[in-house]
């Protein structure tokens, strides 16, 4: 597989909570240099992450979290953080669901509040993270169910920040079970363009990662 069809599916991570504004545009810059689909980043920073690329020939789309990463905020909030998150400029938007929703067996509401918030949206990407690691095989196929009749356009497997991020099981998994046309993205693990490479043979067809820039440029691949 050519390394250029894999960074075209990366979304170029930085998540972590002591994020400086340096070294988000450190991941600008990368994203630009190495044509990823976007930076995801913080929603404190996405206003200044597009205005940062906006007059840049190579800029890329600025994605961000909301409900993140425990998902339990209330769907009022969860609309209010993905309105605020495009109104300061987000093409794409990461929620995380409701997990505790899910466990008690309230599908429905999860689904609503997934709608809900892609109506939040007004016409950007919305991916749908279900922590696969906190999940049941049922629970993870009643996710793909529940999101298939959504209105969002992606499942997610892992915020990277629970006790394991994306596996190829996983995939296998969502990719047998989500209907045509969802995206489904891997996420929090990525360890190598080997790694990379076979979670899109897989069926991913967005990756969730830092490590696979670092990789490019011969960097230590650390962090999600």
């Amino acid at each position: 597989m050519e390394l250029q069809n894999i960074l075209s599916k990366v979304d170029h991570t930085l998540l972590a909570p002591d994020s400086t504004w340096e070294q988000i545009k450190g991941i600008c810059d990368d994203a630009m240099k190495y044509h990823t689909a976007t930076v995801c980043i913080p929603a404190s920073y996405v206003a200044r992450c597009k205005a940062y690329m906006a007059d840049k020939a190579d800029k890329v789309g600025v994605c961000t979290v909301i409900g993140f990463p425990t998902g339990y905020s209330t769907t009022a909030v969860k609309v209010a953080e993905a309105a605020d998150a495009v109104a300061n400029g987000a093409d794409e938007v990461d929620m995380v669901i409701n997990i505790g929703m899910l466990k008690d067996g309230h599908d429905g509401d999860v689904l609503a509040e997934i709608n809900a918030i892609k109506a939040a949206c007004a016409g950007r990407t919305l991916k749908v993270i279900i922590e696969t690691c906190l999940l049941t095989e049922d629970e993870k196929i009643r996710m793909c169910d529940i999101v298939s009749k959504s209105d969002a356009d992606f499942i997610k497997t892992s915020t990277g920040f629970s006790k394991a991020g994306a596996t190829f099981e996983d995939i296998a998994l969502m990719k047998a079970h989500m209907a045509p046309g969802k995206g489904i993205k891997a996420a929090g693990g990525i360890a190598s363009l080997e790694d990379a490479e076979r979670f899109i043979e897989l069926g991913a067809t967005r990756l969730g990662t830092s490590r696979i820039v670092k990789i490019v440029k011969n960097e230590q691949a650390s962090g999600y």
